[in-house]
């Protein structure tokens, strides 16, 4: 009886491998369609989803962070479930191997926000501003992201208002977007109101702070989540030498 147990908890193992990878792989392709959409049709997607402005994700251009997050899914799915129903050696250590890169490039990002937030904060500073400088009221799409988080936000620029100095929108118009004007009382330069708002990336902070319980948990339960499908991915692997 014993064997066939084995191979029972073994044909388990492998049906719910490929049916959570399935889902992954459907989840991928999901977000990596959308990640089309908004890059194609920007407007819509933001007339849709503004209110969830304060999200992180809308402080950079999320059309590419969909497309590649999503096809990182499409590729770990795809080599989960095919590789297990396969039940190929070659594609099941290849989704081990993603999955541990992937679980150890999110450890290292955590300890850098966590234990070096200045340094986070000037990287992101380092890419994110120049795009803001550039695209802002000239990507349609990208200015509306960034309108409706600094208005819901109640914030302005990523680090503050100077983030437009030197802009494409700054030296159009001569002043700062109209998100950074709202200070009261006006000051004798009503075009430099926007000292007085924080930088989106400093608010953001705060909510993340406000909801560290919230976010802890879910980091954990990705961990969690990837901790398994390595497991379950070795355990297929290695069993595949006893057949």
């Amino acid at each position: 009886l014993f064997p066939g147990a084995k191979m029972g908890c073994f044909t388990f193992i492998k049906v719910m491998m490929i049916l959570f990878n399935l889902a992954i792989f459907l989840g991928g392709g999901t977000l990596l369609g959308v990640g089309i959409w908004v890059k194609v049709d920007g407007q819509s997607f933001v007339n849709i989803f503004g209110t969830l402005s304060s999200s992180v994700l809308q402080v950079v251009n999320v059309s590419y962070v969909l497309i590649v997050i999503g096809s990182i899914l499409l590729v770990i799915g795809f080599l989960g479930c095919y590789g297990a129903q396969k039940e190929s050696k070659c594609l099941l250590m290849m989704f081990f191997s993603v999955v541990l890169i992937i679980f150890i490039a999110e450890i290292a990002v955590a300890v850098v926000a966590l234990v070096y937030t200045g340094l986070a904060e000037t990287l992101l500073s380092a890419l994110v501003t120049p795009v803001l400088k550039e695209k802002y009221g000239v990507d349609k799409a990208f200015t509306q992201i960034w309108n409706t988080t600094m208005t819901e936000v109640h914030c302005c620029g990523l680090n503050n208002y100077t983030d437009f100095s030197g802009s494409v929108w700054y030296n159009k118009y001569g002043t700062y977007p109209e998100q950074c004007l709202g200070a009261s009382p006006p000051l004798a330069h009503p075009h430099l109101c926007g000292c007085l708002l924080q930088g989106c990336f400093d608010q953001i902070l705060e909510e993340i702070r406000t909801n560290a319980e919230v976010a802890g948990g879910v980091a954990a339960g990705i961990a969690a989540l990837e901790i398994a499908a390595m497991a379950v991915s070795m355990y297929l692997y290695c069993q595949l030498d006893q057949k």
